[in-house]
């Protein structure tokens, strides 16, 4: 009877650890999931760059409500409702959802984002898009160093990214004008960085700023000066997102 009460007890914990595991992603603060399944549900095929490179080609949204009917089954088809009319609460949230995802902040650091954009002289929106555009992880990611974003911060977290010949750990550090970003003279991290860069040279899939300035030879970045609005790395309507957080900040 031990032994049986034992077992069954096992079996429980066992599937309550699959649970958790298979949730993980949901629950953490940083999204860890699929990554195209959010680009279709956004409807942002190719300009969330800092959040994934890959692109999807099917235009419909994941899941049951967007999955793809052969042209042979067109009858089977209910007749179409006339569409509603979409709420404005709506299309808010997916530009703020567009802002999150590509940058890879927390909802916390965008909302503590959103404070320091108000309290900065100029456009509220403005002024958001240029603390975002000046954090490290995305300074790296636009110098072309590397592919995305989140292999940005893991650079920065590893300790690989000097800003003024001093080792910054933090990934979200905000960076100012006339800084120079360099990576470690480790050997192997260098090969890596410069395999990726001839990759990246042979597809014509690079473009750096005109507020940047890289050297690929010695692997150093300067900031010339704060981003324009007109070369920020993300298509969205920044007001949206102001007016998102207008009764939460």
């Amino acid at each position: 009877m031990v032994i049986s009460f034992c077992q069954s007890e096992t079996d429980s914990l066992r599937q309550n650890l699959v649970k958790i595991e298979s949730k993980t992603y949901q629950t953490m603060s940083r999204y860890r999931g699929p990554r195209i399944r959010i680009i279709r549900r956004l409807k942002q095929r190719e300009t969330l760059r800092g959040f994934t490179a890959k692109i999807t080609i099917r235009k419909k949204t994941a899941g049951e409500h967007g999955r793809f009917r052969p042209k042979g089954v067109q009858f089977l088809r209910k007749p179409k409702k006339p569409r509603r009319k979409i709420p404005k609460y709506r299309v808010r949230l997916q530009e703020k959802q567009k802002l999150r995802f590509n940058y890879g902040v927390t909802e916390s650091q965008l909302i503590k984002h959103v404070k320091q954009a108000k309290k900065s002289k100029g456009s509220t929106g403005e002024m958001l898009l240029q603390v975002l555009e000046m954090r490290l992880d995305n300074i790296v990611f636009r110098l072309g160093l590397a592919p995305t974003i989140p292999a940005a911060r893991q650079l920065i977290s590893h300790g690989h990214v000097l800003v003024n010949s001093r080792k910054v750990t933090i990934p979200s550090y905000r960076c100012q004008p006339k800084d120079y970003v360099s990576i470690t003279s480790k050997t192997q991290i260098r090969t890596l960085l410069y395999t990726f860069l001839k990759q990246k040279r042979k597809r014509k899939k690079w473009f750096c700023p005109p507020h940047l300035i890289v050297n690929n030879r010695r692997l150093i970045g300067v900031i010339k000066s704060v981003v324009d609005r007109r070369w920020v790395g993300v298509q969205l309507k920044e007001l949206l997102v102001v007016e998102y957080y207008s009764r939460k900040v």
